[in-house]
């Protein structure tokens, strides 16, 4: 099996986990060995279903004002968690690779390893969601068939992008693409740069 398709069966079964109590407070207890990728793949998708159903739950019209904009201070949080998650992945990345030399024609890539893993990741959210959909006995055939088209194309998406990711990595082990990231340094998070949080004007 390669990469790409075991971090998408750590996304999927960390997902199927996440649902067994479907709560988002809910503790996680993650199988892995701790200091391992696997556990820290297993980490990033635990936090990334979380708030999936953060965003599920803020949508609902008759929320209590209070009560959403706490969840919208939360899933702000969260992202700031998921950024540095990825950037951790990427750490990963730039570590293992760090004693291959870029050859001369090195390409640089459009998203990095991790930025890559956590579209998989969410992928892999999308794909047991659709599933649901699919298997709903209180929907209308018709609801069940479009989702079921849907679902046949995440799938596709997720051959198309779990082979992308291992030549992606096959590309920079042979330094045809060079293991470059930037840093995402978001500034609405920071006390120090967004205007608000500073008292700019």
């Amino acid at each position: 099996m390669t990469f790409a398709n075991k971090c998408f069966d750590i996304f999927a079964k960390t997902t199927a986990d996440y649902h067994i109590a479907d709560n988002i407070d809910a503790p996680f207890a993650n199988p892995y060995d701790k200091g391992s990728i696997e556990h820290v793949l297993a980490e990033k998708n635990y936090v990334d279903a979380v708030q999936w159903h953060l965003e599920d739950i803020i949508r609902d019209e008759n929320i209590d004002p209070v009560a959403a904009l706490a969840l919208k201070r939360r899933i702000d949080r969260s992202n700031q968690v998921r950024t540095d998650m990825v950037e951790d992945i990427d750490t990963y990345f730039r570590s293992k690779y760090a004693d291959v030399t870029p050859l001369p024609d090195a390409r640089i890539n459009t998203e990095s390893p991790a930025w890559a893993l956590d579209r998989l990741s969410i992928l892999a959210l999308k794909i047991y969601h659709m599933r649901v959909e699919v298997g709903r006995d209180d929907a209308s055939p018709a609801h069940r068939a479009k989702c079921q088209a849907k679902l046949d194309v995440l799938l596709e998406q997720r051959a198309d992008l779990t082979q992308a990711i291992d030549f992606l990595l096959d590309d920079i082990a042979a330094g045809r693409v060079r293991m470059k990231v930037y840093r995402q340094m978001k500034m609405y998070n920071d006390p120090e740069t967004n205007p608000v949080l500073y008292g700019g004007k």
